[in-house]
């Protein structure tokens, strides 16, 4: 098992793609730490997950430093150790022009895509430290790299790409206390908002015929991604930025 006994804190872990790095993380033997807001939605993951014996669910708001702080000296007080923080909580809007979009919505975005990553990681980067040894992964967005002609994202973008300069800047400052930091850039993924989207055929293959796999991704190819940047496979990588989306980034299309 990859992750036997390591410890991972999930945030965002009630999301479709939070839920399936918990289920992969379990599986590979971590015992895991999920984060969120709404205590019922985490206990459904953990149900649905099938292995309460290696998972607790914590309400926490990312975006408040003292909840944050709270939330890793519980951790640290039953586990004794942190080995992984995946920031997977995140926020999008519905596609607007950004002279329409209210200040209270952008500065959610911002709080919680930013600032929800910052906190988390500085918090834990204090235990980290002690013991010279971690991984943190954080989960972006293709959207960081390029504008996508009529969908209006654009403050959801630049946070994006706010947290891919934040992994590589952690992963150099921290790199020779043995924490790596890395982010998955996922492209069009069955979660989320754009599940009912896709319920629609010909919606979904005008998606599709626009990826070089010709297939719209699933929240487990996300999950796999994170479990490998977590495992020691990967302890030779860090400051990386790994997108995950059929091919997408690397079309003109």
């Amino acid at each position: 098992m990859r992750l036997q006994d390591k410890v991972a804190i999930v945030t965002g872990a009630s999301s479709d793609i939070g839920e399936s790095i918990v289920r992969r993380f379990v599986e590979e033997g971590a015992k895991v730490v999920l984060l969120g807001r709404n205590l019922e939605s985490l206990e459904k993951v953990r149900n649905d997950v099938g292995n309460e014996k290696n998972t607790v669910a914590i309400t926490c708001d990312v975006t408040d430093e003292a909840q944050i702080i709270q939330t890793v000296d519980q951790v640290m007080d039953k586990y004794g150790k942190i080995d992984i923080l995946v920031n997977g909580a995140g926020a999008l809007n519905d596609p607007i022009h950004f002279h329409e979009m209210p200040e209270s919505e952008v500065n959610n975005l911002i709080n919680v895509n930013i600032l929800g990553v910052f906190k988390p990681t500085k918090a834990v980067l204090t235990k980290m430290s002690e013991v010279k040894n971690g991984v943190i992964i954080n989960i972006g967005s293709i959207s960081s790299e390029r504008a996508i002609p009529r969908v209006h994202l654009a403050v959801y973008s630049a946070t994006k790409a706010a947290v891919s300069m934040f992994t590589k800047s952690i992963a150099v400052e921290y790199a020779r206390r043995n924490i790596r930091c890395n982010c998955i850039n996922p492209g069009i993924i069955n979660s989320g908002m754009i599940k009912p989207y896709l319920e629609d055929l010909n919606a979904r293959r005008v998606l599709e015929d626009r990826l070089p796999l010709n297939r719209i991704g699933e929240p487990v190819d996300v999950a796999n991604a994170v479990l490998f940047m977590a495992s020691d496979e990967a302890n030779w990588i860090t400051g990386t930025i790994l997108d995950v989306d059929g091919g997408k980034s690397a079309s003109e299309a």
